[in-house]
């Protein structure tokens, strides 16, 4: 499940590629290092922001018919002791998270108005971060990197069109730190339950002489995890340099993460759950006889991935500004794994394309033949991703444009090893099977305008073009070489009613391509998803309060499934015509000086159209309009803030879940319960004028009525269904100093 789920990540071990990586990166640090030598720009005038630079080109504001949310560092800061960037963004609108060590460490997930990670277009500086094959983002490879995030935003359904493959149920911005006028440190650590901790050191130069800073990160992390031997091992690292002109703004930043995490990707039976709902299976060991002997100790991912950017963003005019960027990304890594009683010609894959994973011969052992054995194994990914980015941005009084696009090339190399066998047969240790290389190109170009067409109206075009093409010939995939080109319009308007209220409405086309997954499983199609946005927006002193109608209407959806296959990967097929529908509402409301309260509820219809399904029997059976899995129809969370002095904070978080399919045949066997947890977010800081700026306490109490709720799980059908528990109360202080 994991496997390319991190591993996804990138690489390339053919020597071209090495040769190319190291030029490219050359290139790229020896430019900046010429242009920071050379520049001869003698004004201090600050450019904009770099949340106004960096990301413009496809962020999106009030004055855009898309349907958004913001978080930016101060609203996360009180929470940001350890936990992924999906629980951090829980209590957003659609939003539902799961973790699989049960606490928030290690491998989390998230879904957007029921669209699973692998639907969820997520960028980091307008440079794609989703790998190239699976499509999934995998935050384990990035621990901590909430601490250099400046800002994000959470466009719900296509949004506007962006660089990587398109947004089938939301899309994720993240914009890193912007730079510093003043010099500054901050050492913050952090402790909880399940033996989690937290260290960070955080740097600034400041701007020196009013044109230069460099920032950087350094961060560990290890946790147990709720769940069994779930462990988690991080490490990460950020910097970056910034150069500021008059009319120039330069960033180069290198960032990255290793992880080594104990799999806990099994889950439990209703059985399991009931009696010893921390138990993992993975890496059980039986003898001859079936006797449970204990677990695989090294039953573990490791995974190192490192990222380049340089982005260049240029005042040309009053009215003229662009933006290059170049990016490299290198990722390495396997899961190593215990198998047990494996015979030579187990065989997996889908009816059309069946492969063997050994293909080991025979042998006899005094006098027994011996046609299976247990042996362990290494998975390995190696891959590279590199490419470009543009935009050019032109504003008048009236008009808005943005010209933008990008070209990127994913290179990746899948291989199993064999590390140890009982009955090796003509076998070695160390020998690479299904060793399969993959490509895969991403070209796109895009136009966005929004004019002002009346006082209280404007209206907004955006068009993309896009080609894919994706190649790989695997046992597991068989051969693949695929090339789409899709064109995704968009358009919308808004209607100012008054300074405090506005309506607006969007149409949103999207084309999406088949992940590597999708191959391996059958014979997959691309998807189409046609969006319709209706919403009004309200904002006043006290008063911010959000609604939208939304209507998601898809052709050949590839819906999940409820199994995972060979892998642990999530299962998608095709299912025809589909729909999403629903109502998203939410709101911030100042009732004082001293609470607040930010309310927000989803209410859903998720229907496949006319499904059809094998039966029992192998017939094909037409089951009319089917709940589509893993989409919960009510989804509410709300934040109530007290604050009784300014340096002093009290957050009850709360989050409500419907209960939830996993297939889509409405088989009541395989329904996850709702849900309804509360944490409890303490924070007190202190400014001080001696040695350190300020001196912060943060208190995390997770679950705090101690509720045994499911958040996520599997289905394989036929009553065999596993769920992913999550903890019952748990804490997480730390403890933040800034000088």
């Amino acid at each position: 499940m994991k496997f390319s789920i991190h591993f996804s990540s990138l690489k390339g071990i053919n020597t071209k590629t090495t040769q190319f990586s190291k030029r490219f990166l050359f290139s790229i640090f020896f430019s900046l290092t010429s242009i920071l030598s050379f520049s001869q720009v003698k004004d201090t005038t600050k450019v904009n922001q770099l949340d106004e630079v960096l990301v413009s080109a496809i962020r999106v504001t009030a004055k855009t018919p898309v349907t958004f949310s913001n978080l930016d560092k101060k609203d996360i800061k009180t929470r940001n002791l350890g936990q992924d960037i999906p629980v951090l963004m829980n209590y957003l609108p659609s939003v539902v998270t799961t973790s699989d060590a049960g606490n928030g460490v290690g491998y989390t997930g998230i879904r957007v108005r029921g669209s699973d990670a692998t639907r969820v277009n997520v960028t980091i500086n307008g440079i794609p971060y989703n790998d190239s094959e699976s499509q999934g983002t995998y935050w384990v490879n990035m621990p901590d990197f909430a601490s250099s995030v400046e800002s994000l935003q959470l466009q719900r359904g296509v949004g506007t069109s962006t660089n990587g493959a398109a947004a089938f149920g939301a899309s994720l911005n993240m914009l890193t730190d912007s730079y510093s006028d003043k010099a500054s440190g901050e050492i913050s650590s952090s402790y909880g339950s399940f033996n989690t901790f937290k260290n960070t050191v955080k740097f600034s130069t400041g701007l020196m002489n009013d044109h230069f800073e460099i920032a950087g990160r350094l961060s560990a992390l290890k946790s147990d995890g709720y769940v069994d031997r779930a462990t988690s091992d991080l490490k990460s690292y950020f910097l970056q340099g910034t150069y500021v002109g008059k009319t120039t703004l330069i960033k180069a930043l290198v960032f990255g993460g290793k992880e080594r995490t104990y799999q806990s990707w099994n889950g439990v039976d209703a059985l399991t759950l009931e009696s010893n709902r921390t138990y993992n299976s993975v890496g059980e060991k039986f003898d001859g006889n079936g006797v449970f002997e204990g677990f695989y100790n090294d039953q573990v991912d490791n995974y190192n991935q490192d990222h380049a950017q340089l982005h260049w963003n240029e005042k040309v005019s009053e009215h003229w500004s662009t933006n290059l960027a170049f990016h490299y990304t290198k990722g390495k890594g396997y899961y190593e794994e215990f198998v047990d009683d494996w015979k030579y010609t187990n065989v997996f894959g889908s009816e059309d394309s069946q492969f063997t994973f050994l293909g080991l011969d025979p042998i006899t052992v005094n006098g027994e033949t011996i046609t299976s054995t247990d042996y362990t194994r290494r998975k390995w990914l190696d891959n590279d991703f590199y490419g470009t980015t543009f935009s050019a941005n032109y504003k008048a009084e009236k008009l808005d444009v943005i010209l933008g696009g990008g070209y990127n090339k994913y290179e990746g190399d899948h291989f199993d090893q064999i590390i140890w066998a009982q009955y090796p047969s003509n076998s070695q240790p160390g020998d690479i099977y299904d060793s399969s290389y993959a490509t895969k190109t991403d070209g796109n170009i895009f136009a966005k305008v929004n004019y002002q067409l009346l006082d209280n109206l404007s209206v907004y075009g955006d068009l993309q073009l896009r080609n894919v093409h994706y190649k790989t010939d695997s046992d597991e995939t068989g051969l693949v070489n695929d090339n789409f080109n899709f064109f995704n319009p968009k358009a919308g308007a808004i209607f100012d009613i008054n300074k405090q209220n506005a309506l607006y409405f969007s149409y949103a086309r999207a084309n999406r391509e088949p992940n590597r997954g999708d191959y391996k499983n059958g014979s997959p199609k691309p998807e189409k998803l046609n969006d319709f946005e209706l919403g009004w927006r309200h904002e006043s002193e006290k008063v911010r309060f959000n609604a939208n109608a939304y209507y998601m209407g898809y052709k050949d959806q590839l819906v999940l499934t409820g199994e995972l296959d060979n892998v642990g990967n999530p299962i998608r097929k095709n299912s025809g015509d589909s729909y999403r529908m629903g109502v998203e509402v939410d709101a911030t409301i100042k009732l004082s000086k001293m609470w607040t309260v930010s309310p927000n509820f989803t209410l859903s219809n998720n229907k496949n159209v006319d499904f059809v399904s094998k039966d029992n029997t192998g017939n094909l059976i037409n089951l009319g309009n089917s709940n589509i899995a893993y989409s919960p129809n009510f989804i509410a969370g709300n934040i109530l803030t007290f604050s009784p002095l300014s340096p002093l904070k009290f957050s009850l978080l709360s989050k409500f879940v419907s209960e939830q399919y996993m297939n889509n045949i409405d088989d009541v066997t395989g329904k996850l319960k709702d849900y309804f947890v509360n944490d409890l977010n303490a924070a007190y800081e202190i400014t001080t004028t001696s040695i350190f700026k300020s001196i912060a306490i943060n208190l995390l109490v997770n679950n705090i009525f101690n509720v045994d709720y499911v958040s996520n799980g599997a289905d394989y059908g036929g009553g065999y269904v596993y769920y992913y528990p999550q903890a019952g109360t748990n804490f997480l202080i730390g403890l933040s100093l800034k000088f």
